[in-house]
């Protein structure tokens, strides 16, 4: 074995993991040229339709299973694989190439879907470009059948407990990591607000994020060491090393197990101020964890997984299905369903969104609802509808100012309008409200809080918006400061907003889940945090174990810093005071 490799990257989810490592997707398969014999051409082509037959019967059954797993609509993302292996114009060139070249079926097939893949690759249109990672996908599926090759690489076969290594992971990776036994994740690129770390947390497994180079550096089977917290990675440690991380690491479990008594106790300080500690939810299949830590309802419920990567937009009963599902699961407690928010590192197939040169200052979230009233009405219609099945409210996101607010009330207007022409019944009393999370918002909330119902603060966006940089940036991964002053003082600024004109303040960003930073907006005056479920007993610990006073002055001390870390110093030594343990 060869001696231990240490890496650092961007700490993006907490907690240690070791074992074998699982590169997902490593590069391109090669495939060696080799002629065939006349004699043979008939024989190789049955053997290509047999692999991309094989190749289809896969697919269809991994449909079906994420269909009884979690739902049609994550399971339509398939669809556009199966599309791919029906092309008559793919196909057919593949067998009279094989006739033509007398090569072998993977060569020629490999060779054909090569081109495929660049045509699309460079096609100006969004919705063709995204098909030229759908026909790469199904390529490495049938080449796999062609060569015989392990299923190594095959996502859907993780049958052990494994840490995954990619180069970035898209979100329909995300929906087949879901049920698996993953004991963490590493990518090249990305920061700690990336998708990898969002899925890292809601699975409750550490990651490093940013690692620049890992896919060259780990081998399949590679035995790994993740330190989440720290941002290191260390690849095929010593004896010594694995001790010393397999002590830290039961340290961690038995500090977990006794946050369990937790679950069932209010988050409430020991002055009695009491706070909403909340889930974030992407898809359906999280709510058994949202249950297992003990939220008190879900404060973020992103709807972009319904959308993306199929080819057709989800209907209104589709919808409305999945609203009601969760709302259902959750109830009595609440769930805050956020209105479509594509753009910025988040596209669908379905729908042309042209790709800016600065997608997250582009046509993203409540602009492209407007410009799509169609879209929007659609999945108002299927909100309003699921209200009648538990307690649901509604936000919109990336709001800049009292004009977007009043357009989308507008057609809110019209949607309940036509709903009640249609005797089709919703709660009437449904709370509609906005994020905040552009600076332009913070500086008119104010005016926003008069004609909003609840200010959910959404501060991975406000600090990429506040500092001018990019969330999933590993590059500037330093300078993303979520202690930096001016978001602190965004943050607080909002807070009173709010509060002035009686309405409820949240945080619903990365931050929530923090216990350090969840402090400063305790002693901010935040009314609720929503954060990965896993997040919540160790900011429910840290809320039980202190005073409100305690927080509040010392959350005016940090306010009155220069740097966010002196601000993190300085919070952390008084919280290390107040929690010793």
């Amino acid at each position: 074995m060869s001696s231990e490799i240490v890496l650092k990257g961007v700490p993006a989810a907490p907690g240690i993991a070791y074992g074998p490592s699982f590169i997902l997707d490593k590069g391109e398969f090669i495939v060696p040229k080799r002629s065939i014999s006349a004699s043979e051409v008939d024989s190789e082509i049955a053997r290509f339709e047999e692999a991309v037959n094989n190749a289809r019967r896969e697919i269809h059954q991994l449909k079906t299973k994420i269909t009884h797993d979690m739902g049609l609509a994550h399971a339509q993302i398939f669809d556009a694989h199966l599309l791919v292996l029906q092309d008559a114009d793919l196909l057919n060139r593949v067998i009279s190439d094989i006739r033509k070249t007398k090569s072998t079926a993977e060569y020629v097939f490999f060779a054909v879907i090569k081109k495929f893949i660049e045509a699309f690759s460079q096609m100006p249109d969004e919705y063709l470009r995204e098909r030229a990672a759908d026909v790469s996908d199904i390529s490495k599926r049938v080449l796999k059948h062609l060569m015989d090759e392990s299923k190594l690489h095959d996502l859907e076969s993780l049958q052990d407990d494994l840490i995954i290594v990619s180069h970035d992971l898209s979100p329909s990776d995300a929906v087949s990591m879901y049920n698996k036994k993953i004991k963490g994740f590493l990518t090249d690129i990305g920061g700690r607000t990336s998708h990898t770390a969002i899925i890292a947390k809601s699975l409750g497994v550490p990651a490093v994020v940013g690692l620049k180079d890992a896919t060259l550096r780990i081998c399949n089977q590679d035995y790994v060491i993740i330190d989440g917290q720290k941002g290191v990675v260390i690849v095929n440690p010593s004896q010594e090393t694995k001790e010393l991380y397999i002590k830290e690491q039961s340290k961690i479990i038995a500090s977990l197990e006794k946050l369990d008594d937790l679950k069932k106790l209010p988050a409430q300080t020991s002055d009695g101020k009491k706070v909403a500690i909340l889930a974030n939810l992407e898809i359906s299949a999280e709510i058994n964890a949202v249950r297992k830590y003990g939220a008190e309802g879900i404060g973020l419920y992103r709807t972009e997984f319904l959308y993306m990567n199929r080819l057709d937009l989800p209907s209104e009963e589709e919808q409305y299905q999945a609203y009601k599902q969760v709302a259902e699961a959750v109830a009595p407690f609440v769930v805050t369903i956020r209105t479509l928010d594509l753009g910025g590192d988040k596209f669908i197939s379905s729908v042309h969104i042209p790709r800016d040169m600065s997608p997250f200052l582009g046509y993203r979230a409540i602009r492209f609802c407007l410009e799509r009233p169609d879209i929007f009405k659609t999945q108002l219609r299927a909100i309003l509808r699921a209200s009648m099945h538990g307690k649901v409210q509604m936000m919109y996101p990336m709001i800049s100012g009292i004009g977007e607010l009043r357009e989308a009330n507008a057609i809110l207007k019209k949607v309940k309008e036509s709903l009640r022409e249609e005797k089709i019944p919703f709660d009437e009393d449904m709370k509609v409200g906005i994020m905040v999370e552009v600076p332009a918002a913070v500086m008119t909330a104010e005016t926003l809080a008069r004609e909003s119902q609840f200010f959910s603060i959404g501060t991975n966006d406000l600090i990429q918006y506040t500092l001018a940089v990019e969330r999933v940036n590993e590059k500037t991964a330093d300078l993303y400061d979520p202690a930096h002053p001016a978001v602190l003082k965004m943050i607080q600024k909002t807070i009173d907003a709010g509060h002035n004109e009686g309405i409820h303040v949240s945080v619903c960003g990365e931050m929530a889940s923090d216990p350090l930073l969840a402090f400063i907006l305790l002693g901010m005056g935040i009314d609720e945090l929503s954060m990965s479920a896993a997040s919540i007993l160790g900011v429910k610990k840290m809320i039980r174990s202190v005073k409100l006073q305690e927080a509040q002055r010392i959350a005016y001390e940090a306010l009155h810093l220069a740097t966010g870390q002196e601000i993190e110093e300085f919070v952390g030594a008084q919280l290390r005071k107040l929690m010793p343990n």
